[in-house]
């Protein structure tokens, strides 16, 4: 297997937004600065939600005023309704991303509101970003099973992309949210969305750990063509609407996997161990990712 993958760190907004201790701007502005400088292509660094439903992603505007931008990085903003849009184009993000959910009763908790309004908002909305010239990409959460409704069909998942798509979406990302999804349901769900959207729409996969198969389903995932993996750094984090929706998968995992498999994310692996390793400080008990703590390998053996 050979190929590039872009890695998107989620850390600063998927990783932060369900943490008890709330980082300060500072911190967080040193966290993606720090990030930035290991060669992931994509930070997603803020989300434009109301801080009284996520104070930890508070004062996303001064963070993206506060950053050293490094070049060939896209440092992204998630936004969930109109208002969202206008505060992460405002504020300079090189990409908006948006989130509908594949469950009713899941889109209500994460949401505030329905799956129809959801999907009709960002129809309304999704051309400010693209006149902006900035780009635009979807998540579909809960893509592979609801807290709340249980298994997601394949064709609930198709619908929803496809309605992106046509709204303005330029890439389609599928989220297992709690962390239920097998290798089998990857494949089958992204073959046929890239069937149902063609080959010019960019895929990606948002994994989460939680029944610890969320390395496998990245690996099935880069086998079925997806060009980008979302993934925060040591692990961090995890959804605060999805009951027991434990952490992403860890960046530096990912990276080691993808890079021994023969795949290119064009990180700097020591690097990001490096970034893994001073998060953790910040942190009551150890980060839950396995390269910081085992090292690379082959280099440990090298080294001996």
């Amino acid at each position: 297997m050979t190929g590039k993958i872009r890695i998107c760190e989620v850390g600063p907004r998927d990783g932060l937004q369900s943490e008890k201790r709330h980082w300060s701007v500072e911190e967080r502005i040193e966290l993606i600065d720090r990030l930035s400088l290991t060669g992931v292509a994509c930070v997603e660094a803020v989300s434009f939600v109301n801080p009284k439903r996520v104070p930890q992603m508070a004062d996303a505007e001064a963070v993206m005023d506060g950053l050293t931008r490094q070049d060939g990085v896209t440092y992204a903003g998630l936004a969930l309704n109109a208002r969202g849009m206008e505060r992460a184009i405002a504020a300079g993000c090189d990409e908006v991303r948006y989130v509908a959910v594949a469950s009713e009763a899941f889109n209500q908790r994460n949401q505030g509101t329905g799956m129809e309004e959801t999907l009709s908002g960002f129809a309304k909305i999704a051309g400010q970003v693209n006149d902006a010239g900035l780009k635009l990409s979807a998540g579909i959460a809960a893509a592979f099973g609801c807290p709340f409704e249980g298994p997601i069909s394949v064709d609930r998942v198709v619908s929803v992309a496809k309605r992106l798509v046509d709204a303005g979406a330029q890439e389609i990302g599928l989220a297992d949210t709690i962390g239920a999804a097998v290798p089998t349901e990857i494949t089958e769900k992204f073959a046929a969305v890239r069937d149902a959207l063609g080959p010019d729409i960019g895929l990606g996969g948002h994994f989460h750990n939680t029944r610890n198969t969320g390395f496998a389903n990245a690996a099935a995932a880069v086998a079925a063509g997806v060009g980008y993996l979302d993934s925060s750094v040591g692990g961090i984090g995890g959804c605060p609407f999805a009951p027991k929706a434990t952490g992403n998968i860890a960046t530096e995992d990912l990276c080691y996997m993808l890079r021994n498999m023969g795949y290119d994310t064009g990180v700097d692996l020591d690097a990001l161990v490096a970034v893994a390793d001073w998060a953790e400080t910040f942190f009551e008990a150890p980060l839950p990712g396995l390269v910081m703590k085992a090292g690379l390998f082959p280099e440990v053996a090298a080294n001996r």
